[in-house]
């Protein structure tokens, strides 16, 4: 029995892992294609039908690239600095449940790589860590340009991870849990999260941005300041783990948002779906059939999500570096702490007052 479960989540673990590495892999072919609908431009058409090929074409473009390395650089560091960027990438996604539970001959197992009591902690923590592979990067590259953009990546995700931070204090809050799969849960029937939360949640998106590096918060990227900033010096398959680390965190970011406000795997008229299905095909299959249905959701938003990601590149202009800080040391933290206030006083005025009405 114990073998059993111990073989269903080694699959979840290899499905949810490869289907983070083919998510990435194809958001570079989606980023292109949403550049070139807004740009009014077709975007990749020629490597395979409808250009779905591309990103094979870019891999193997990456993988047979001349692997140069700086005379001048510390070279176990110089390597050492994108495997660091792309094992914090994939760590994230370990806590975060993609959907409810399977069963199978008497056993249920949560489509999620590891059920933390403190899975919200353990988030925040690896995504801190991130910053390591583009400081030591930058560093070793012995490029000015390049530690020009690592010193900005580092105090820019500094700077927003403590609004990041105390926009979760205020879901903390009202959940009483750090688990990512309770958080999920109390959101079932519609009850999610972005209701309650609407400030915290463009504090969480703002920083989410920061935090990835993203257009109009890139500055580390800066190409017309930094040249290319902190992997200036990279090429290769090197480079490419920085370019494929970026999509995996915006994915991560997509799926965190996913889960924290807008309810997870759960959907309208759920219930509903979960009773038809198991009088059709049974209580088992029907409710396996209600989870890799309720999975299917989660990754349609965190999809749109990623959209969402491309949209906002393709849109705003490029912050200047004065006004990224500001913004998140004057702007984002004040208003997360206002955040926290509010939600401090409905948790304890509001909500026991409803609850008593309402019963």
């Amino acid at each position: 029995m114990e073998l059993t479960a111990f073989i269903i989540k080694a699959i979840i673990i290899l499905v949810i892992f490869g289907l983070t590495l083919l998510i990435a892999m194809y958001s570079t072919y989606g980023e292109r294609k949403v550049a070139g609908f807004i740009q009014d431009r077709l975007g990749p058409d020629r490597a395979g039908p409808w250009g779905l090929l591309q990103p094979l074409a870019d891999a193997g473009k990456m993988f047979f690239k001349e692997d140069f390395i700086p005379a001048q650089a510390n070279k176990w560091l110089f390597i050492a600095g994108p495997c660091l960027a792309m094992l914090t990438a994939l760590m994230a996604s370990a806590v975060i449940p993609f959907g409810s539970t399977l069963r199978y001959d008497g056993i249920e197992v949560a489509v999620q790589g590891v059920e933390a009591n403190i899975g919200i902690l353990y988030i925040f923590g690896v995504v801190s860590l991130g910053v390591y592979g583009i400081m030591v990067g930058g560093w070793a590259s012995n490029n000015k340009f390049s530690l020009l953009g690592a010193i900005r990546a580092a105090s820019q995700n500094i700077s927003y991870e403590v609004a990041m931070g105390l926009s979760i204090v205020a879901i903390l809050m009202m959940s009483e849990s750090l688990s990512v799969g309770s958080i999920v849960a109390q959101q079932h029937g519609g009850n999610w999260n972005i209701w309650y939360q609407p400030l915290g949640f463009i504090i969480f998106l703002t920083c989410a941005f920061a935090e990835c590096n993203r257009t109009p918060f890139d500055l580390p990227e800066c190409e017309t300041e930094l040249v290319g900033g902190y992997h200036t010096e990279y090429s290769s398959m090197k480079l490419g783990f920085y370019l494929f680390a970026e999509y995996i965190n915006m994915f991560i970011s997509s799926a965190v948002v996913s889960a924290l406000y807008f309810g997870g795997y759960n959907y309208p008229g759920m219930d509903w779906v979960y009773t038809q299905l198991t009088a059709a095909f049974g209580d088992i299959a029907g409710h396996n059939v209600a989870t890799l249905l309720g999975t299917a959701v989660f990754f349609g938003k965190a999809l749109f999500g990623v959209f969402f990601f491309m949209w906002v590149r393709w849109t705003l202009p490029r912050f200047r570096y004065d006004q990224l800080m500001n913004l998140g040391w004057k702007g984002l933290i004040p208003l997360a702490i206002l955040n926290i206030l509010i939600t401090g006083i409905g948790v304890l005025f509001i909500q026991p007052s409803l609850t008593a009405f309402l019963k």
